[in-house]
């Protein structure tokens, strides 16, 4: 499930072409990761989009669990990023930091793992929150020079506050 391997780097340290391509490809696998977080704090959709495949799986259950909620798996690009701004836009601010990001590539597909600390405020009443810290596991695809999430599960660590409230 998480990426547990004992380095980080695959490519052998004599092969500079290879590192360095293996590098490009971990700033890319990465920043898919920033594109989902930043494109939901700013509310900005075609970044948000960008972060995902158009077959994309986006499984929130297992967070949602913790705190009794039972949310639906939500699957296509369209859907996820429609789905996710309809139920913050104007109504939640959201801040995440990403860390611990361990990640494995095989050819054309890699899997990610890392540490969200997701922050959501209610705009109506920033007393109203809920900080989430989640481990991330994630599916990417090479699509061009770039990298995107064919399949993100999120899992939940520990929470205060009230999820209940940012997320019904």
């Amino acid at each position: 499930m998480y990426v547990t391997h004992d380095r980080a780097l695959t490519a052998p340290a004599d092969d500079t072409a290879a590192v360095v391509a293996e590098l490009g490809d971990r700033a890319e696998i990465t920043d898919a990761l920033y594109r989902f977080g930043l494109g939901q704090d700013l509310k900005d959709k075609d970044l948000f989009a960008s972060a995902f495949a158009a077959d994309a799986e986006l499984d929130f259950r297992p967070a949602a669990a913790k705190w009794g909620g039972e949310p639906p798996l939500m699957t296509g690009r369209d859907s996820i990023v429609g789905t996710i701004l309809a139920l913050f836009t104007g109504r939640v601010d959201t801040t995440h930091q990403v860390t611990n990001v361990r990640i494995a590539i095989e050819g054309d597909t890699a899997r990610l793992t890392a540490l969200v600390e997701a922050q959501h405020l209610l705009v109506a009443d920033p007393a109203v929150h809920a900080l989430l810290k989640n481990p991330y596991d994630v599916e990417l695809v090479r699509e061009g020079s770039r990298w995107v999430i064919r399949r993100l599960r999120i899992a939940n660590a520990w929470y205060t506050g009230e999820p209940t409230a940012i997320f019904g």
